[in-house]
């Protein structure tokens, strides 16, 4: 029997006493069953929907930093689709509440939510296109700013909202067990009245209804106040009062398994957050570290005292950064929180992306920075997000990636040049080192002869080192050089300093040597004590005269001698070498020089005559050809479109000829360019005060001022030319090894600007041989016979 149908009763049987106070009763009796369906399946229902909303806005929160930090394209793109389902669900609980809104208030509390739902997932949007496009660290800073922005506001929305509707049904609770008590008091009054007729109809309704929802107020009111969703309130019976407790048994175990599923969602993003391989802090007012910070930070900086503290202390203390800008850091992180955006802007630069921070063991961590500004809706910085990674080992990584990779370039350099030209390399430099060494040694002062012979050995290392393009030298070198050019200018910043000198030279000394190990110990190439002779004589020339020596007839005196001859002329070709091949290195490194210059390859002809140069010849006409090709290419031969105006092709021309005159070798070297630029060098000179301006001297007289040291023609200091070393350089050469070296004009026009001449370089004869003495050997045994 439902409590209608019991009530129905009581009507009819006190219809006669008590008609008027029995209808009342009924009446009030419907009343609160409505108040109950009311509560039980109006607003209580209202009040879980607004409790699922705060649950939904998690559920988006969790896939949009499963999206930011997807690790590939399948997890982000079944983000993205749950986020469409999320928002989704959302509007349509939004709709439901709008449908549902009791007041105003409620009312403008889901406008205001449907307007940050349309913000926050277009923010989110813009989000998934910075991951797509691979700005990961944007995309994350743009989760941090101003995703967690139109959250945050969303959030604040939909928990007011949770809390209207709370409020809403502890009031309708309220009301509810008012009614009830009125309906309780209306029955008792009944029952009263005819307490001598219906005491026992009574006493049953009072079993059947009153205690049963004085139960269920009490259980509903102790589970409101204690927020205790384990509870349930017991049912005896199905009927309304049973149906109700068991919808509000169902609402009760919904908000349970709701409270439940957010701390567990809580939960997952606070475990991302502290799991997370990487440091993220925010720097709140007063430049100190905001209490929420992903973990990883405590194993970057090995410490877990950070929340709270000064931004300066746990990020810049014991770094390699000087006091200087450790305070143009300070004052940008003051300058940009609580202030424009565009503060920001302005002193980001300020703001270093890498610093190397020393720990208390020792150890050395290098580590990135990465820096962004957190706004809110007035553009106005309330937090500096900043990234830190460690990235020690990715930088020693590269260091070490960098040095093999100089090492193979170093190889490769090697390889390019033959084995006994690079040891001729190596000998001739480590004995130019030793011989600055002992000069410097040898003076506790500067010395202007001491200086200018320190920067001509050390500028023909740099250019034999240029001409076999062993760059990694080259530059080491050219450092060493800037120091004497610096000394030999009396640049006041550059003092002579026995010890620097030394330090210096020892930096190139090593250089040297690591390309010397690596040609010896990597790539085993032997080597051949300095100064040695190397057996230069080719196969095909000894097979030849082998074969020779099979074929004469032991009874031939002619043969025999025409044979004497022979072994004679191959056995004097050991121990020297082609002209041509002894200058290969420089006339090879004349391409890249006329690249450097702007100017077309040369062309140069060399004419030995049958002479060829022995060993011991070779490293000094290396030396000075470097210098004399060099300056050929950069001073005589013109640019291209200059000799095309004057009717010349493009490549100039460089002769080198091979003879020997007055019981000397010469080697003469001319090129096709405009000439000596006399004009040029004169005014040097009276500049310098080694000329009167009015003093007439002749061609010569001025040609030899570009042996004087220091002197240069050139406008500008370029790695090629412009320095003052050159021709002295050349002539300190020669004289040291019993040669010398003159200028001879080969035109008419005494006097004039520009004037043709060759370059003529004297060597002592014995450093050639004419391979031509063989067929003369021939003639004069063949006479003798």
């Amino acid at each position: 029997m439902t409590i209608r149908h019991r009530i129905t009763l009581l009507i009819v049987l006190m219809f006669v006493a008590l008609s008027a106070i029995g209808g009342y009763a009924a009446w009030q009796a419907r009343r609160s069953a409505t108040d109950v369906r009311l509560v039980t399946q109006g607003v209580v229902p209202s009040a879980l929907a607004s409790s699922d909303l705060v649950a939904l806005v998690k559920d988006v929160q969790l896939a949009t930093m499963t999206l930011v930090y997807a690790p590939d394209a399948t997890v982000a793109s079944l983000a993205q689709n749950e986020l469409k389902d999320k928002e989704a669900a959302l509007r349509a609980a939004l709709d439901v509440q709008r449908k549902a809104a009791a007041s105003h208030a409620q009312e403008g509390l889901v406008s205001q939510a449907q307007e940050s739902l349309a913000n926050y997932f277009s923010a989110i949007d813009d989000t998934a296109k910075m991951k797509a496009s691979g700005k990961n660290e944007l995309a994350q800073a743009y989760l941090f700013a101003n995703v967690a922005q139109y959250r945050d506001e969303l959030e604040g929305i939909v928990t007011t909202m949770r809390v209207e509707k709370n409020r809403q049904k502890d009031e309708a609770i309220r009301t509810l067990n008012s009614a009830l008590d009125t309906t309780t008091s209306a029955i008792a009054g009944v029952t009263g009245g005819a307490i001598v007729l219906l005491t026992l109809i009574g006493a049953l309704l009072y079993r059947q209804i009153t205690r049963p929802l004085s139960r269920m107020q009490a259980m509903m009111s102790e589970i409101a106040s204690s927020q205790d969703f384990t509870r349930r309130v017991p049912v005896g019976r199905m009927d309304e009062i049973g149906h109700s407790i068991v919808a509000f048994n169902g609402m009760i175990e919904k908000i349970q398994h709701s409270s439940a599923q957010l701390k567990r969602k809580t939960a997952d993003i606070q475990a991302m957050l502290q799991n997370m391989q990487q440091g993220i802090l925010t720097v709140v007012e007063g430049a100190t570290i905001h209490n929420e910070y992903s973990a990883y930070l405590e194993a970057i900086f090995e410490t877990n005292e950070i929340a709270g503290r000064s931004l300066m202390d746990l990020v810049f203390s014991h770094t390699d950064l000087d006091a200087d800008t450790l305070s143009q850091i300070d004052a940008a992180v003051h300058a940009c929180l609580g202030e424009d955006d565009v503060n920001f802007a302005f002193n980001q630069h300020l703001l270093v992306n890498e610093i190397t921070r020393t720990l208390p063991d020792g150890r050395a961590k290098v580590l990135d920075l990465s820096w962004s500004a957190i706004t809110d809706e007035n553009d106005v910085v309330v937090r500096l997000m900043l990234c830190v990674r460690d990235v020690t080992e990715l930088r020693e990584l590269a260091a070490e990636a960098g040095e093999q990779k100089r090492r193979l370039e170093m190889i490769g350099e090697i390889l390019a040049v033959s084995e006994e030209k690079f040891q001729h390399f190596v000998d001739s430099s480590t004995s130019f080192i030793h011989e600055n060494e002992h000069i410097i040694r040898q003076h506790d002062c500067a010395d202007t002869g001491a200086i200018a012979a320190l920067f001509r050995n050390m500028h023909t290392i740099k250019g034999n080192a240029r001409t076999y393009s062993l760059q990694h030298l080259t530059g080491v070198v050219h450092e060493v050089e800037q120091r004497y050019d610096a000394l030999r200018r009396e640049d006041t910043s550059h003092t002579w300093d026995q010890q620097a000198l030394i330090a210096d030279l020892e930096r190139v000394k090593s250089a040297l040597e690591h390309y010397s190990n690596i040609n010896e110990v990597s790539l085993g190439r032997g080597t051949r004590a300095a100064g040695a002779p190397g057996l230069t004589v080719t196969r095909e020339a000894i097979e030849q005269t082998l074969r020779i020596v099979d074929r004469t007839d032991d009874n031939d005196l002619p043969a025999l001698r025409a044979m004497r001859a022979e072994l004679r002329a191959t056995l004097r070709t050991i121990g020297t070498e082609r002209v041509a091949d002894a200058l290969a290195g420089v006339t090879g490194s004349l391409p890249s020089l006329a690249q450097e210059l702007g100017k077309v390859e040369p062309v140069v002809k060399i004419e030995d005559n049958g002479y060829r140069l022995r060993s011991e010849a070779a490293g000094t006409v290396k030396n000075v050809f470097m210098h004399l090709l060099r300056n050929s290419l950069d001073h005589g031969i013109e640019m291209p479109a200059q000799r095309r105006a004057v009717g010349k092709d493009e490549p100039g021309h460089i002769d080198i000829d091979v003879n020997v005159q007055n019981g000397a070798l010469h080697m003469t070297l001319a090129d096709d360019g405009r000439g000596l630029a006399l004009a040029r060098i004169r005014s040097i000179a009276v500049e310098r005060g080694w000329l009167q301006a009015y003093e007439a001297v002749s061609d010569e007289a001025i040609a030899a001022f570009i042996f004087r040291p220091g002197f240069s023609t050139a406008t500008n200091v370029t790695e090629v030319s412009g320095r003052g070393v050159g021709m002295d350089a050349v002539r300190d050469f020669l004289e040291r090894e019993g040669g010398a070296i003159e200028l001879r004009f080969t035109d008419e026009r005494a006097g004039s600007d520009y004037r043709h001449f060759q370059t003529v370089v004297r060597l002592p004869q014995q450093w050639a041989v004419k391979m031509a003495d063989a067929s003369q050997a021939k003639q004069e045994e063949a006479l003798a016979g």
